[in-house]
């Protein structure tokens, strides 16, 4: 358990020192993905490495379903902001794509390279050209720094065109890091390089959201005291508003495993993420 006040905020914030196996994931979702991608390549059903931006690292995915697409979903890839890319991840769009949806993933430039304010900006510029590909209502989701950059997407300073914004019917953070302040303690920051004006700017917590759009942050009760918090806290900040706010901790989920019901139409997280209750 993390106790509070924090005094070593690099445990508060190491994810996989606290997971049994946590080496074994990621060689084990690129698999998944891997196989995912080939799947839906077979089938017609995958348009790859699309670029949406003059970066090496501004290129997307986006996976058809079988009929005409109801709407777009994107999943945005966490790694605290320096770490992992699309690849990572593809089998996750099989939940929504069964739902009608066609799915976007984007990479995008990593931090030292970028500052997570110049990645939020690389992260609409890939919402704004997947719209242009699919018609139809918006759902974003994103995990760890991910959860991060799909609330920023709808919060502060606008990132997003009217058009496109008006458009986004939902959006779902997943063990969402929504205040940047704390990082500014650990060593990544090192490598993420937050001061005190990015953390304001960028930290959909302590921001507006810009539309009443219905938001879900959606947690692993089994994970970090402090992604637990900074779920609830987000929570708490923008129940305040008008925007309608739910809230889920998932029972024995940790930080490495909550992120699987995506991948399955008929569990609660991907009916969540696609508007259905239940």
């Amino acid at each position: 358990m993390t106790d509070y006040p924090i005094k070593d905020y690099d445990d508060a914030y190491a994810n996989g020192a606290h997971i049994a196996g946590a080496a074994d994931y990621p060689p084990r979702w690129t698999a998944m993905a891997e196989a995912f991608r080939d799947e839906l390549s077979e089938a017609g059903r995958a348009r790859l490495d699309l670029g949406y931006g003059p970066a090496a690292r501004n290129r997307l995915d986006l996976f058809l379903p079988k009929d005409t697409a109801k709407g777009l979903a994107v999943f945005v890839h966490g790694g605290y902001w320096k770490a992992f890319d699309k690849s990572v991840w593809s089998h996750l769009a099989a939940g929504p794509l069964a739902h009608g949806y066609a799915v976007a993933m984007p990479s995008y430039t990593l931090c030292p390279d970028n500052s997570i304010s110049g990645i939020a900006r690389e992260i609409a510029g890939a919402i704004e050209f997947a719209a242009r590909e699919v018609a139809g209502p918006i759902r974003l989701t994103g995990h760890s720094a991910g959860g991060h950059l799909v609330t920023r997407m709808i919060s502060g300073a606008p990132l997003l065109s009217d058009a496109v914004l008006n458009r986004i019917a939902g959006v779902t953070s997943i063990s969402g890091v929504h205040d940047l302040r704390p990082l500014m303690r650990t060593e990544m920051n090192d490598i993420l390089k937050i001061d005190a004006a990015e953390a304001q700017s960028e930290s959909p917590m302590l921001l507006a959201p810009l539309a009443a759009i219905p938001v879900t942050a959606w947690v692993g009760a089994a994970e970090r005291p402090e992604f637990v918090r900074q779920n609830r806290a987000l929570y708490e900040m923008w129940r305040g508003f008008a925007t309608p706010m739910q809230m889920h901790e998932d029972a024995g989920k940790h930080h490495f495993d909550v992120i699987n019901g995506l991948s399955d139409p008929d569990h609660p997280l991907c009916r969540a993420f696609v508007g259905l209750k239940g």
